[in-house]
């Protein structure tokens, strides 16, 4: 498992729902808390890290040692936003770059947990924004596709050359072609099992 770079096809791919809560699904996330803490990073969406799975975690203190303030949104619904506000924001499938991002002040999401017991929280500052976020991720939008005018055209060279660098290491066997990696997701998504085919 990596965190993907930016413009895998993985970060565009409409996430589907968790069915089922398992010792697989607790490994994923116990994997993508040690990503994230090694990217230095406050939240991870599954698809960042190859899974169209509606999942993401966060730790906004990023300290692997602060181990009460890492929560596992499973089929997270942002129900109410309220307000605006504008502010900075990274993502690790885009390291070094940011960007500022106008996000509702304030939300109320609602989510299940690894125990599947459902729970419901308001945030606001960097929660509110970190969460709207990482929501956004499991739609396969980006906060390049929500910065400012202004801010998108600055970066508009640094996002060319995230661009450049992933079809070099396409070409090179890093990775494969795009209908591969769509290929590959597609089988990766959630079935429930009356879905199987015979």
């Amino acid at each position: 498992m990596e965190i993907l770079p930016y413009p895998h096809p993985a970060l565009r791919w409409k996430s589907k729902p968790i069915l089922e809560i398992n010792d697989d699904l607790r490994r994923v996330v116990a994997e993508m808390f040690e990503l994230m803490y090694a990217a230095k990073g406050i939240g991870l969406a599954a698809n960042q890290v190859g899974l169209p799975y509606r999942l993401f975690i966060l730790n906004l203190s990023a300290d692997p040692e602060v181990k009460d303030e890492e929560i596992v949104f499973i089929n997270p619904d942002i129900l109410k936003r309220k307000g605006s506000t504008e502010g900075e924001e990274g993502c690790l499938s885009f390291p070094g770059m940011y960007g500022q991002v106008k996000r509702a002040a304030k939300v109320d999401i609602e989510a299940f947990d690894l125990k599947g017991e459902c729970f419901e929280y308001s945030l606001d500052e960097l929660a509110a924004r970190a969460v709207q976020h990482e929501s956004d991720h499991l739609d396969g939008v980006l906060f390049i596709d929500r910065m400012t005018e202004t801010a998108r055209r600055e970066l508009d060279p640094v996002i060319g050359d995230f661009e450049t660098q992933f079809r070099r290491w396409q070409a090179e066997g890093r990775f494969g072609s795009d209908e591969v990696l769509k290929r590959e997701l597609l089988s990766l998504e959630p079935k429930s099992p009356e879905k199987k085919t015979k």
